[in-house]
């Protein structure tokens, strides 16, 4: 077998100071088993194209600069091993920058909505401090444990620009901003938390148009799990009484009230509660979808028909519940 591979690579090329759109180039070249997608970018500036541009520093996986995307997966370039892409996609790469709607030249792009959106949840600590202090502010060790190493996040962006809903959503705050949003609001010396909590509660920029794609998680180069984050935001909401009753957060109530009754998710029940019987109607293509799929069955919500399985292990999952919920929905 041999330890190289012939691939093609089609690279997004694009220059904003001089070309009207963008396009794709292609470069042929023989891959070998333990080259990374950064070597690749190298040997198409070094062997092909000095003006191709890309990002790239450290080379170690830790700070995030080299991030792009190979046949649309976010990568980090310097991590990434070439063969298990080509292994996954086949023998043709087609290398994009993070945000093709952003870009300045090739890989590059401009981040500035990232670093607006980051500062807009307030990333530092907001207290009344004592500009001579007597004794220093100190934390317990529970406190720094529930931080969650949050405080690990370098604002390298990749988490943001791997974001589905980033693409689609120009509002959304997106994962680092969503971090850094938890990290300072159960910091016990901040005084915005609440505030922070609020922005995060709004449909369209907060954390309930969340997808759970773990995209975020997958592209972060320290292992931060941003999803984490954002589900204690969603729960911090409710425990501090600022979750607003809509569509999402009725999502959330209809999910628990659907386990605790059947120990499965009735997925017919839980459109309705959430959107009521009208809001059901706009869902029946994907109804029909589920109902072919046997996910669902037209029966599922007639009354008193009792359609819906319910779990062998229903006392000991209502149980659990009981002990785990830690506030009201």
């Amino acid at each position: 077998m041999s330890d190289t591979t012939k691939v093609n690579i089609k690279a997004f090329r694009f220059n904003a100071e001089t070309d009207y759109l963008p396009y794709y180039k292609s470069y042929e070249m023989e891959v070998g088993k333990d080259e990374l997608v950064l070597d690749l970018l190298n040997r198409i500036k070094w062997e092909h194209d000095g003006s191709f541009s890309y990002r790239r520093s450290c080379r170690h996986g830790i700070c995030g600069a080299c991030g792009i995307k190979v046949n649309g997966k976010a990568v980090l370039s310097c991590k990434q091993n070439a063969m298990e892409l080509i292994e996954l996609f086949g023998n043709e790469l087609i290398f994009d920058p993070q945000s093709k709607k952003r870009v300045v030249k090739d890989m590059i792009i401009d981040k500035g909505d990232f670093w607006e959106k980051h500062a807009a949840v307030k990333p530092f600590v907001v207290a009344d401090i004592d500009e001579h202090p007597t004794h220093e502010t100190t934390m317990s060790q529970n406190e720094v444990e529930n931080i969650l190493d949050a405080d690990y996040c370098i604002q390298c962006g990749n988490c943001h620009y791997a974001c589905p809903a980033i693409e689609v959503n120009e509002d959304y705050f997106g994962p680092a901003a969503f971090v850094a949003a938890y990290r300072f609001s159960v910091d016990p010396r901040d005084n915005a938390g609440k505030n922070r909590l609020e922005m995060t509660a709004n449909l369209g920029a907060g954390v309930w148009d969340c997808v759970k794609c773990f995209e975020c998680a997958e592209a972060c180069p320290k292992d931060i799990n941003p999803i984490e984050k954002i589900t204690r935001l969603h729960n911090l909401q409710f425990e501090k009484g600022v979750a607003m009753r809509n569509v999402a957060t009725k999502h959330a109530e209809g999910f628990v009230r659907s386990i605790k009754k059947h120990g499965f998710l009735d997925e017919a029940d839980i459109v309705k509660y959430s959107e009521g019987p009208i809001g059901v109607l706009k869902h029946m293509g994907d109804a029909m979808k589920m109902m072919k799929a046997g996910k669902i069955h037209i029966t599922d919500q007639i009354p008193f028909m009792g359609n819906m399985p319910k779990s062998k292990n229903l006392d000991e999952i209502q149980k659990l519940i009981k002990i785990s919920q830690t506030n009201k929905l």
